[in-house]
Parts: structure tokens; C-alpha cells; sequence
């Protein structure tokens, strides 16, 4: 039997039958995707860091003093996006928990450096294991979730060059 309908001709209908997305639905909005799953990472790193003595946003200016002890305050700012009035007082927790010291620059001291104390630099080997177990309740391996925060990188760089242009 010879159908009179050629193969793309029935593509097409089989895609006209299919809705196509509504893009005002809150599923398919990729912000709210994003604020989400952040939410979500952020509720799941609570118990990770209970043993350490750190909140979330004490662990990723703690991440940061890893990679570059002695940095000042406005670049550590830069880095997390925050400004100082958010970050001053997670330095002061911090300094209060004897693992940062803050001292003013000696060659500007309009600047203040921040610097890991012995008991900061110690957390480090503490805080080693949590890639690993957020890999493990994320369902992803180190490979997948490496290669998505790349991804979310390029976007973020993407949507900041859009905000300037405007």
C-alpha cells in the first residue's frame, strides 16, 4: 500500500499535533531553574559545613583565602560578587572564629588585606571531602559537575556582557 503523505509531509503533522512550549510557564523559565537549584545547593552544603563552624557564603570566602590568602577586602568583594556591607560582617564571624586575621595594608591603608590564620589554613584538609559528597547527593560525577559550573560560568560572562551593553 503506497501512502500518499511523503515521510517529511508526516514529520510536519506529527509536529503541528505537539504544542509547542509555553515559554510563560514557570518550568521553563531558566531562571527559575537556576534560583532553584541554588536554593537547593545551598540547603545541601548546611550539613556539609555544620562540622567546619562555617555558613555557606563563610565557605566560599574561605574557598577564595584557599586559592589566594592576603587578598584585600574590595578584591575578595569582586571575586563573590559582594558588596562590602554583606561582606563585612561574614569577615567579622571570621575573625571572630580565629580564622582570618584583618590588618590594614602597610602601603595603603586605605586597603585591608585579609589573611588566613593557622586555624584557616587547617580547615582546608576538613573541607577537602565536600566536592566529592556533593557530587554524591548531586547524582553527577566530579567530570559533570565540572563541566555544568563551566557552562554556568560562560552564561554568567554572557548575561554580565548583555547587562553592559544596555
Amino acid at each position: 500500500m503506497h501512502s500518499t503523505q511523503s515521510p517529511k509531509s508526516a514529520n510536519t503533522a506529527g509536529a503541528s499535533r505537539r504544542s509547542p512550549p509555553d515559554w510563560l510557564q514557570l518550568d521553563q523559565q531558566l531562571c527559575f531553574a537556576l534560583y532553584a537549584s541554588s536554593l537547593a545547593m545551598t540547603k545541601l552544603y548546611k550539613p556539609l559545613l555544620a562540622p567546619l563552624g562555617l555558613t555557606y557564603p563563610q565557605y566560599l570566602v574561605m574557598l577564595v583565602l584557599w586559592e589566594q590568602d592576603g587578598i584585600s577586602v574590595s578584591a575578595l568583594g569582586q571575586r563573590l560578587s559582594l558588596d562590602s556591607g554583606t561582606l563585612t560582617p561574614l569577615l567579622k564571624r571570621l575573625e571572630a572564629a580565629a580564622l582570618i586575621s584583618r590588618q590594614r595594608a602597610k602601603d595603603d591603608e586605605r586597603r585591608v588585606d585579609i589573611g588566613l590564620t593557622p586555624a584557616g589554613k587547617a580547615l582546608r584538609a576538613q573541607a577537602k571531602s565536600i566536592p566529592h559528597e556533593l557530587a554524591c547527593a548531586s547524582a553527577c560525577s566530579l567530570e559533570e559537575i565540572s563541566s555544568l559550573t563551566k557552562r554556568l560560568h560562560a552564561l554568567r560572562l554572557e548575561l554580565s556582557k548583555a547587562q553592559a551593553s544596555d
